[in-house]
């Protein structure tokens, strides 16, 4: 049991460990400094929730300053408003994230993730602590945004809520706390030195004992604030990791600063030594020192991986009639967009047109299209299918929010064999290591001489650092996205790098993938189509995302579209619509029930019919692309390449010719076969890595170990994609795996470097050669050098490649 006080003169609050002035707050034997603390202990209590004071001592932030005005949130009733701060809104279930500048510790992400079990309409939260920000999802028919805002505030965390970002980031928090630790470590170390001089140039006797003495009681002095303040996170961070039975690195931290403490207090009190008094000084200076840096490294990392992306996604706006092509980041309020079928709906939007289906599966994950009405609001994330919209953006566009969905867990695949989870447990594995080592040297030492075995023990634990080792895997997978990024390949997250490196077999869809849109022949052989036919036939294309629609509209070019009726767009078979009662069907000869009899060799054809009559088809040669014969023979020496397509057969003696006989093709594949068939490579041991158009092949990139989007048009791509590639740089497949392989072999040379390292420091420190100061030097040394390898090395290959030019930024 916790208690509060830790003193007969000072009570702290049971809360936040502020003094208390008040001895009428209290509950049992638990003192509160203010009203507040003590309601939100209330609140905590009411709802079985006082694990949350056991994750960490005096986890809350003060109440005593918050502001208990009842009505400061009634703003939030506002329809206005909440449209301004909803990530998004459905019939009943509500998104949204709050920054929160309180998060600060495990009990403050412990208590958010749990906020279900305080109110029934909060559905899921989830923290980023590095962000402090909580992403919540709730039933807005149960717990209003304002309800929901005073819940956070009635706990001790309220969100800090400024309408004026425009979805802004917000700016790295530094941790002010450390930053001072840092002072308080480096002002007393300095003095420490200061005192010690005499010692290190042996000219102690032309000092009289009275000073020698004081100067070593003066360190003494010095060391207090050093050990009990500097060092304080230390201590809570192996308590904790000792509390849930596990060994972290700061446990053999505190063993050497609590030895080296210990020992020198009775070499300055027992013998009148001078004792290690700045050599402990400079050891939490320079450990508290690499700590700072490592925080700011990684929130860099952090930084660079929000915006590696710039999520490549683009948008039709009209411009006076016009059709211009833009990149979402240009998007302004007020800007009118079209939004054809299956396309991604990039910002907050108003419906313009009468009706839509929207699909939030990107948000919510279910896939029941959703009927809006003109007027109605559309958010982010949701795809339209059926009639191309038209839409006002209301909202600047978020690329952040977006990145979010695209990482949503709803899409995550299962991660074995990575190196990272190796990391982890090699570093355990290391800590016991090392306090063994650390144990075995004090014992023999005190044998000979019991002042080495302390420096010996002391040296051994603070020398001796996985930081290095746990470091190497994320560094070097983050500069690879970042290298990757500037490719214009797209990754998920840092895991998937590790995935390609592991791939064994490549499987590729033609159409759209190895076919460029812009070498495709098309000509139409059958009756002569009227005006009113083609201008039929361009309105049902330029509503369909598929690349063999994509090309007839080309073909089509500026003719004026007509008006149709009940759009639809089967996957995998064809398109269909009603005009003047009469229906209009597009697509294969199955599809269509044509009984044109036409022997091919290559390309594809696309039947017409009207009412069930034959018209003609559409002969489409598709073209492979330039780059396609010379990658697949780059690929096919080290991969298992294997190719699937829609279409029928007739044209794989032609693709035989060009791409070679070591491709496996299999033709005739719907969307379900194209995922049977990963399935069973999945079954068959195989590591698979499926290169789709991201559109029908949406259950192959989930079902493969990794996925892969290749797109013309980036907002055409699937969230069960694992990467998006643009598709004019498809040529650099075979790099791009080359160099997630010989990532992998960077981050296995740092484990080789960090293990050397160690093996070298541990083997001085074992005999006493090394001073506790140096090792606290080294220790931070050891980790701006995986950096610095890491970083070099990725640099280098990437430059060695071709997929980084030596005077790119």
């Amino acid at each position: 049991m916790k208690t509060s006080k830790i003193s007969n003169s000072v009570i702290e609050c049971y809360h936040c460990g502020e003094a208390c002035t008040d001895s009428g707050l209290a509950i049992d034997d638990k003192n509160f400094c203010c009203q507040g603390c003590k309601l939100v202990f209330e609140v905590i209590s009411e709802n079985d929730l006082c694990s949350y004071y056991d994750q960490e001592k005096f986890p809350g932030e003060t109440q005593k300053l918050k502001n208990t005005r009842l009505n400061r949130f009634d703003y939030l009733d506002d329809d206005q408003t909440k449209i301004q701060l909803l990530d998004f809104k459905g019939d009943s279930e509500s998104h949204i994230s709050f920054f929160i500048p309180h998060i600060h510790c495990a009990s403050c992400i412990w208590l958010l993730e749990n906020l279900v079990l305080i109110h029934s309409g909060v559905l899921n939260s989830r923290v980023d602590f590095i962000k402090k920000k909580v992403q919540i999802k709730f039933d807005h028919h149960k717990i209003s945004l304002k309800e929901l805002v005073s819940l956070l505030s009635t706990i001790g965390y309220e969100p800090k809520i400024s309408l004026s970002d425009q979805g802004g980031k917000i700016k790295p928090v530094y941790d002010r706390k450390l930053v001072s630790q840092l002072a308080v470590a480096g002002f007393c170390f300095g003095n420490m030195m200061l005192f010690s001089l005499p010692e290190y140039f042996s000219e102690t006797q032309l000092l009289g004992n009275e000073f020698r003495g004081l100067f070593n009681y003066l360190n003494v002095v010095l060391s207090l604030p050093v050990v009990f303040y500097s060092a304080r996170s230390y201590y809570l961070s192996a308590w904790n990791s000792l509390k849930q039975e596990k060994i972290n690195m700061d446990v053999p931290i505190v063993l050497g600063i609590l030895a080296l403490f210990l020992y020198s207090l009775w070499e300055i009190f027992v013998f009148g030594n001078a004792g290690f008094m700045d050599s402990l000084g400079g050891l939490l200076f320079f450990l508290l020192l690499g700590k700072l840096y490592q925080q700011k490294t990684f929130a860099n990392l952090e930084f660079d991986r929000d915006y590696k992306s710039y999520f490549p996604m683009a948008v039709t706006k009209l411009n006076k009639d016009r059709e211009e092509v833009i990149p979402i980041s240009k998007l302004e309020i007020g800007d009118v967009i079209l939004i054809r079928n299956e396309e991604l709906i990039p910002a907050d939007s108003i419906l313009l047109s009468e009706n839509a289906n929207i699909d939030y599966s990107f948000v919510t994950g279910e896939e029941i299209p959703v009927p809006k009405q003109k007027r109605e609001i559309i958010y982010a994330g949701g795809r339209q299918f059926g009639d191309p919209i038209l839409l006002t953006i209301q909202k600047s566009p978020s690329q952040g929010y977006l990145t979010d969905l695209w990482n949503s867990e709803s899409f995550e695949k299962e991660k074995v064999g990575l190196l990272e989870p190796l990391a982890n447990k090699v570093s355990g594995i290391f800590t016991w290591a090392v306090l063994s080592i650390a144990f075995i040297a004090f014992v023999f030492w005190s044998f000979q001489d019991f002042s080495i075995a302390i420096k010996a023990f002391t040296s051994v634990l603070i020398v001796a650092c996985p930081c290095a080792l746990a470091m190497s895997t994320p560094f070097t997978l983050g500069n690879t996205l970042r290298i990757f990024g500037k490719g214009k390949f797209y990754l998920k997250n840092a895991g998937i790098v590790e995935k390609l490196a592991q791939v064994e077999t490549i499987v590729f869809d033609k159409t759209g993938t190895l076919t460029a849109p812009a070498n495709a022949h098309i000509e139409f052989i059958g009756e002569k189509l009227t005006d009113q036919t083609l201008g039929i036939l361009k309105s049902m294309v330029s509503k369909s995302s598929h690349p063999l629609s994509n090309r007839i509209n080309y073909f089509l070019g500026d003719i004026s579209p007509e008006s149709i009726s009940d759009f639809k767009e089967i996957k995998g078979k064809g398109i269909q619509a009603f005009y003047k009662g009469e229906q209009i069907k597009l697509g294969s000869k199955e599809f269509t029930h044509s009984a044109i009899l036409q022997d091919i060799k290559d390309g594809n054809l696309v039947y017409l019919s009207v009412s069930g009559e034959d018209l003609g088809y559409f002969y489409i040669r598709s073209g492979l692309r330039k780059s396609a014969p010379k990658m697949i023979q780059e690929l096919q020496t080290d991969y298992e390449l294997h190719l699937l397509s829609g279409d029928h057969s007739h044209e794989q003696s032609s693709l035989i010719d060009q791409l070679g006989k070591k491709l496996i093709f299999n033709f005739n594949q719907s969307p379900s076969d194209k995922l049977n068939y990963l399935k069973k490579l999945n079954r068959d041991g195989k590591h698979t890595l499926m290169i789709g158009d991201g559109l029908n092949d949406a259950g192959a990139l989930q079902e493969s170990e990794v996925g892969i989007a290749v797109t013309e048009q980036v907002s055409h791509f699937s969230p069960a994609s694992d990467a998006i590639l643009d598709a004019s740089v498809i040529s650099r497949i075979p790099s791009f795996l080359s160099f997630a392989k010989a990532n992998r072999n960077i981050i296995k040379i740092s484990f080789l470097l960090s293990f050397a390292y160690n093996i070298i420091g541990v083997s001085l420190a074992v005999q006493g050669i090394l001073s506790p100061v140096i090792c606290a030097i080294l220790m931070p040394l050891s980790s701006i050098s995986v950096v610095v390898f890491t970083t070099l090395s990725t640099n280098f290959i990437a430059i060695r490649k071709g997929l980084i030019k030596l005077n790119q930024n």
